[in-house]
């Protein structure tokens, strides 16, 4: 009985081996097939992915591209849309800001030189002190010097006192009115020009506002006329008629600063004219020698 039951066993050990084996053999042969179906699948993923590359590229080239074009365009907005287009008036404002402009650049230039020359007869002038005698100091003056024309007409002053007309004031009074004059007559030329930097300064502003106000009513008509009034529309000739005003605060601002300084320098000038012609006048009428005589 028992040799009968390992028998068994045995055989059904023996075909449930037989069973696996099948089995395995099986999934094997299943598996295969779909590692071979999943191949060509990858092998068509492979160009697609390489498309999508290639158009991405594509697209960043095509937007460097547009970018750049954008960049090297020209704006269709500006001074020479606006000078191309606009009309009279809009033109001789602008001419006119231009003008005072370059006028007020030219009188500043002019009359710095104008002041540093003085500035540097000054100096030569404290040496006319150090000489024996004011004739002989005034000579060694050049001939352009403002100075110099001051202490001459002091020295005139002095000589031809006993003319008939002059003969009732009495010398000090004469001697003075005579280098005051003569002061008076340099400061005039420093202040010569002064008015058309303060007449710029305060007006200008004025100027380019009256061509905003222009330019933007003839905007507006336009776009009106047009009937498309978007902001596409209105950016542009808006922003033409405001260039207008930043004109016109670019030309008085430079005539402010400037008109400051050179008045500040003028005043500066003026002093040192005052204190020598002061010095003549002491020295001509209350001097030890009583003057050049």
């Amino acid at each position: 009985m028992l040799k009968k039951l390992s028998s068994v066993l045995v055989l059904a050990l023996a075909l449930g081996g037989q069973q696996f084996v099948v089995s395995s053999a099986f999934a094997q042969d299943n598996s295969a097939p779909a590692a071979e179906a999943a191949a060509p699948a990858a092998d068509a993923a492979a160009p697609a992915a390489d498309a999508a590359a290639a158009s991405s590229q594509g697209a960043a080239s095509a937007i460097d591209s547009a970018n750049e074009s954008t960049a090297g365009a020209e704006t269709p907005y500006g001074m020479g849309k606006l000078w191309k287009e606009g009309d009279a008036v809009t033109k001789t404002v602008l001419v006119l800001m231009i003008l005072m402009s370059a006028s007020t650049w030219y009188i500043a230039a002019i009359k710095l030189m104008v002041q540093s020359k003085l500035f540097s007869q000054a100096n030569e002038a404290r040496k006319v002190w150090d000489s024996k005698s004011l004739q002989d100091g005034v000579n060694n003056l050049k001939s352009d010097s403002a100075f110099r024309a001051i202490a001459e007409d002091g020295l005139k002053a002095l000589k031809h006192h006993d003319g008939k007309l002059t003969d009732k004031i009495d010398l000090e009074s004469w001697v003075s009115m005579s280098v005051q004059r003569s002061v008076a007559n340099v400061t005039n030329d420093l202040q010569g020009g002064m008015a058309v930097l303060a007449t710029v300064a305060s007006s200008s502003p004025f100027v380019g506002l009256f061509g905003t106000v222009w330019g933007i009513y003839h905007a507006l008509i336009a776009i009106a006329q047009s009937g498309q009034p978007s902001i596409d529309k209105v950016a542009g000739p808006v922003g033409e008629a405001l260039i207008m005003t930043a004109i016109g605060l670019g030309v008085a601002v430079p005539a402010v600063f400037l008109y400051n300084w050179l008045v500040r320098r003028n005043k500066v000038a003026g002093e040192s004219l005052n204190a020598f012609a002061a010095d003549v006048h002491a020295y001509l009428v209350v001097g030890v020698h009583g003057g050049d005589k």
